[in-house]
């Protein structure tokens, strides 16, 4: 099969049309200087997961501008909570003002400030649908054994950057993050604890259940 053109790409990245509170958000944490949001081919992505998945206990690694919390809150239930963890106040800043803005109660977010791996590592295990991976790279292998003792079963791990600005699928690409990356990719798609699948939206998401 021939691979996917720019155009194809470009094609499924505007398939679903950005809601305009997560436009906002983006335009607001790229003006902050917030690490890039999530692409909305993901963000769409991120929605379906959430929505087919009835998920209603979400964790999140990396609030940055809230854009992929946009995207989940969009498709959990009414009833659902984000709770999402990120070391920078300045982003969950930002990023409480665009929950407010899109009218999410209060009550919907759970937003923490602190290093994800010692926040999660306090939380309960098995009591979360589907935890969402988008934060400092050194730290995702870290964040996925978290993330795998967090969830019940059959619930979904996400986890963003996985094909990193096409440096991934180029075995020639040695640095750090990239190997990090690729190494992880792999270990995720042998493990027998997972079933999991390599989706080529935005900058590229894994999406792992837990068996």
């Amino acid at each position: 099969m021939s691979a996917l053109s720019h155009a194809s790409w470009t094609y499924t990245e505007d398939f679903v049309a950005e809601p305009e509170v997560v436009e906002e958000a983006r335009r607001r944490g790229l003006e902050t200087g917030i690490a890039i949001p999530v692409g909305t081919g993901a963000g769409a992505a991120l929605r379906v997961l959430a929505a087919a998945s009835g998920a209603k206990h979400v964790v999140e690694v990396g609030t940055g501008c809230g854009t992929s919390g946009l995207w989940l809150l969009q498709g959990m239930p009414d009833d659902g909570v984000l709770t999402t963890i990120d070391s920078s106040a300045d982003h969950q800043k930002v990023a409480k003002a665009a929950y407010a803005r899109a009218g999410y109660a209060h009550q919907r977010t759970r937003i923490i400030n602190g290093e994800a791996s010692q926040v999660l590592s306090r939380m309960t295990d098995g009591a979360y649908d589907l935890v969402l991976i988008d934060a400092d790279k050194a730290g995702y292998p870290a964040y996925v054994e978290h993330a795998l003792r967090l969830l019940r079963p059959g619930g979904l791990m996400v986890i963003d950057n996985m094909l990193w600005d096409n440096q991934v699928a180029d075995p020639a690409v040695r640095d750090t993050t990239t190997t990090t990356l690729r190494d992880l990719g792999k270990e995720l798609r042998d493990r027998d604890d997972v079933i999991a699948a390599l989706l080529p939206v935005s900058d590229g998401l894994l999406v792992a259940v837990r068996r």
